[in-house]
Parts: C-alpha cells; structure tokens; sequence
C-alpha cells in the first residue's frame, strides 16, 4: 500500500531534488514551460495493432481530425507512430512507416499542432522530420543505433524524446534486467545519452523511462505495476539530469478491468507527484483535469509559534 510515510521518506533521502528545474524550450512554435506547467502529449496510432482502441486511425483524415481533436482538448503536441511496440505486432518497415505518417504530419502541421513521431528508423526520421515533425520520440537504446539520428534531430533544429530501451530499439527487448536501484541504473543510462546527444548537437531533449514496453518478464501485473509506480514516484531524481521527464501513462488492465480508461488518469496522479513534466497519454481530457485539479491545491501558510 502507498503511504504517506513512503513519500516522506523518498523526498527526505533525495534532498534538493524536488526543486530542481529544467530545461524549457519550444516545439513546433509552442513554449513548453515545463518548471510552471506540466505538457500534455496525445496519442494518435496508425498499425492496426495498437490494442487501445479508440487511439487507432487507419484512414488519414481519421488522424488528422484525432490530432485535431486531441490538440482543441488540451494536448500540447500530438504523438504519431506506424509501428506498435506489442510483442506480437506486425513489423512495418521504413517505406510502410513513412507512407502512413507523412500525410498525417503534413495534415496536422499544416493545423498548427506540434507533432511528435515515433520510430527508430533512420530514413522514416528523416522524412517525418522533412515533413515538419517537431520531436522524435526515438525507441532505440544502442549507441549505435542513435548517432544518425541524433544528427537529424540536431540538423532541423527538432526535440528528442530520450526513451530508455534494454536492447536496440523496443521491438528488440527481452527480459527487463532489475537492479536494486532502478532510477539510479536510469540515471546512469540517461546521462549517458544526453552527453551522446549534446555533442552532435542536440539541445532540446526529453528523458523517458519507457514503462509502456513490453519486456517479457513484464507480464505479471503485479511485479509490473509495482515497478511503474515506483518509477513515477522517483522522477524528480531524473530532473536533476536537468532535462523534462516525460512518462508513457500505462493501464493496468488486470486491475482496472472495465474501467480501465480511467488508468491512465490515476496514473496521472502519481506522475504528477513525481514531477512529471511530459504526460503521454490516449486520455488527453481526463489527463489534463487530473493536472488541474492538482494545480488547484494550494498549500496552506505553517502556523507560526507564539
């Protein structure tokens, strides 16, 4: 059970860390004011086998309205992927990936909403970025794997969302390896990719720990919604990388059940608390009400001592 104590005991053994603030910048003509607000990222998903329904689009003018949609509800950029990261999901390759995102980048741009892809594809990079993507929400892990795109990124002035992924890119992943301090082992894997990222000059990063991958010794639910918890809790130790931390909303569906379009809004809550700066989400309104009825709160003045 989550306690007050528990997070009593996290701020008390981090000290500072909660205070931190990081980097702000621009995507696609929109200031993210991440030490003030919280951003909001939705999703719109183009493979049929994306398993969260009402997020699927398979006709062009279907994402482009979503994103549309998304956007008028509060999302400060709209997330665009090909390819589903689900274990079992059809490969796409670079042509498939970029013949499906390129008409909806150039529908949602030409929209004014900011886009960021997903991928790990050099060439589908390059071309979404062409086309007026603002972020690359890069799912490769190896070094190898990202220098080219690094430099993409760095070359059209866009954003990278850093995802923290065990193997060459998520579609690669086996079993997640645990060690006794997760956020410091993402501590680590992140510094060592900012570093990486800054010196072929990228400048508007994002760190995110990748919890909506599927790993297969991620499967049991209790072992996985434990981890993701804790992972949320702990963010404000990865902000002292000072960069954003942006969090894929997961959902629990072994709890949640029929409800479980209301997962990623309770997850919202312990994000928040963590110091999320970046929400990705399919729930774009519940989201955005969960961060403002957070913001509403208002700490009262310490009583003072006769």
């Amino acid at each position: 059970m989550l306690t007050m104590e528990y997070l009593a005991d996290l701020v008390a053994a981090h000290p500072g860390a909660a205070a931190v603030r990081v980097r702000e910048f621009s995507v696609g003509g929109r200031l993210l004011a991440f030490n003030e607000r919280p951003a909001i990222m939705g999703v719109v998903n183009l493979s049929a086998d994306s398993w969260y329904r009402e997020s699927v689009c398979l006709a062009v003018d279907q994402a482009v309205q979503r994103g549309r949609v998304l956007h008028a509800q509060g999302a400060d950029l709209v997330d665009v992927g090909a390819e589903s990261s689900l274990a079992h999901a059809a490969r796409v390759g670079a042509a498939g990936q970029t013949s499906r995102l390129l008409p909806v980048i150039r529908g949602l741009t030409a929209a004014g909403v900011p886009v960021s892809v997903e991928t790990y594809e050099p060439a589908v990079t390059r071309a979404c970025l062409e086309a007026g993507a603002a972020v690359l929400n890069l799912t490769a892990g190896a070094a190898g794997e990202t220098d080219e795109l690094f430099r993409l990124v760095a070359a059209h002035d866009a954003a990278v969302i850093l995802c923290h992924v065990q193997g060459a890119h998520v579609r690669a992943v086996g079993d997640f390896v645990f060690t006794s301090d997760p956020t410091a082992m993402l501590r680590e894997y992140f510094a060592r990719q900012i570093e990486r990222a800054t010196a072929l000059g990228v400048t508007k990063i994002v760190i995110d720990p990748g919890l909506g991958f599927y790993y297969r010794n991620l499967q049991d639910s209790a072992v996985r919604v434990r981890h993701q918890m804790t992972t949320f809790l702990n963010t404000f130790r990865l902000r002292d990388l000072g960069f954003p931390v942006c969090h894929a909303l997961p959902h629990a569906f072994e709890y949640f059940g029929e409800e479980v379009r209301s997962a990623e809004a309770f997850f919202a809550v312990l994000a928040a608390l963590g110091r999320t700066d970046l929400f990705r989400t399919h729930e774009v309104p519940r989201v955005r009400s969960v961060l403002a009825t957070l913001r509403a709160f208002v700490p009262p003045a310490p009583v003072k001592s006769p």
